[in-house]
């Protein structure tokens, strides 16, 4: 099952995607994407998610199998976006958009207020906190957004926004996993 990932709820269960070895992807695992699910199994139905540093598109496809209104995909790599197009189009998912584009420049045009985003980016180039300025600076979030952020195992959230709260925390290997909601 090499390069393969399973959707694991929503209307999609048990389809598989199909995605790129490329540097630094690393497929959210199943037991993580579980967990995160069941902390936003009241937040994701007919919401606005983004998933910034897509990748394989785990999280935002079984955010949109899950009932999600839209989701746009933020993916710099071309082969990974190809990857993110060609899952797209198998599961007739017309509520996804998929964004080639570098995250940051991304960040930098013109801002829509999504209720959910799913931050998961390559491993030990400190992109989290940058990341997570941001989408507060810029009016990317709702007002009580929920924010997933999938770390290193012991990362440090130093210069996070203020008006952020962590609501949970978990770590499986060398990963760890949080969510933080946006409060004002």
């Amino acid at each position: 099952m090499k390069n393969k990932l399973r959707i694991i709820g929503g209307d999609w269960r048990s389809r598989q995607l199909n995605f790129v070895d490329v540097p630094g992807l690393r497929p959210t695992p199943v037991r993580v994407r579980e967990t995160l699910f069941n902390w936003l199994q009241y937040d994701i139905l007919g919401k606005n998610c983004l998933d910034l540093y897509a990748g394989s598109g785990a999280l935002g496809f079984e955010a949109a199998s899950r009932g999600a209104a839209s989701v746009v995909q933020v993916e710099n790599n071309i082969q990974a976006c190809r990857s993110l197009k060609d899952n797209a189009i198998a599961l007739a998912a017309g509520q996804i958009k998929i964004v080639q584009s570098d995250v940051f420049r991304y960040l930098e045009g013109d801002a829509l207020a999504f209720d959910v985003v799913f931050l998961d980016p390559p491993f030990g180039l400190n992109l989290i906190v940058p990341s997570c300025l941001q989408l507060e600076n810029n009016g990317w979030l709702a007002k009580y957004a929920k924010i997933y952020v999938e770390t290193e195992r012991f990362f440090e959230f130093a210069g996070m926004p203020e008006n952020w709260r962590q609501l949970k925390s978990k770590t499986a290997g060398e990963v760890g996993y949080h969510l933080f909601e946006r409060i004002l």
